[in-house]
């Protein structure tokens, strides 16, 4: 099974060696990283370019980050792939071999894992614990959604129900699972491994005015996909936050 990994980056020079670095030090060995930078001029592209051919790349202007996930999942050949940010990492060598082997146990089209938030700085001090469960499609009413970063999705159901949609600005990954898992019914397993580790203050976490634009997309992606909520999910998602916070 060959597993891609796509990097949406920019200006991401500070630390995106890391991010590259748990992706190459994995112990499995048939994996494809590509990174789509949106024209970064900070030197990310030099550190891109001292990688030589270990990383498929391309730098160029683009609407934001879920448009440039989409560029990389399109250049992507594996049969499953795997988002990682430019400042998160893999928190061991085995993490893809674990997402493997879950794939290989459970013949599910997607598979995902837990994932820690990290201090910026510090990133042995873990700020909260997301620890995922299993999958059941009901969860979603209640406002659950898997790690992003920690979830992995065969090729074929990209294929089959499209890519990120670039009209989102916070909430595109909440939008691709929701569609992939609720509307579609894409099956899904859960691995009690922690898959992830994403340094606290990402896209839509790192204000409270970020959270409520977030919140707001959140709402637009069950219209999108024509399907109804109940009157609670969209408060108890940010809400199931609390607990991250208490497993710490």
């Amino acid at each position: 099974m060959k597993i891609s990994i796509v990097t949406a980056a920019y200006n991401s020079a500070a630390t995106i060696r890391e991010t590259i670095e748990s992706v190459l030090s994995q112990d499995y060995p048939t994996i494809e990283y590509i990174v789509a930078d949106g024209g970064s001029n900070d030197g990310t592209v030099d550190i891109l370019k001292s990688y030589g051919d270990k990383i498929k790349w391309v730098s160029e202007k683009d609407s934001g980050i879920f448009e440039a996930m989409s560029k990389g999942v399109k250049m992507a050949t594996g049969d499953a792939i795997g988002i990682v940010g430019s400042d998160d990492f893999y928190p061991n060598k085995e993490a893809i071999s674990n997402i493997v082997k879950g794939f290989q146990e459970s013949n599910a089209d997607s598979v995902y894992g837990d994932l820690y938030y990290v201090d910026s700085l510090d990133t042995n001090k873990i700020i909260r614990k997301w620890k995922s469960g299993n999958y059941a499609k009901k969860r979603f009413l209640n406002g659950w959604m898997p790690p992003h970063t920690a979830f992995f999705l065969k090729k074929s159901a990209y294929d089959a129900f499209g890519l990120y949609h670039s009209s989102y600005r916070f909430a595109g990954d909440y939008e691709l699972m929701l569609r992939m898992l609720y509307r579609y019914d894409v099956s899904s397993y859960y691995i009690p491994k922690v898959i992830m580790k994403m340094r606290a203050g990402g896209n839509s976490n790192g204000s409270i005015k970020g959270r409520i634009k977030a919140n707001k997309e959140d709402r637009k992606a069950w219209t999108d996909n024509g399907i109804q909520p109940r009157w609670y999910t969209l408060y108890a998602k940010p809400l199931s936050k609390i607990f991250q916070w208490i497993l710490k």
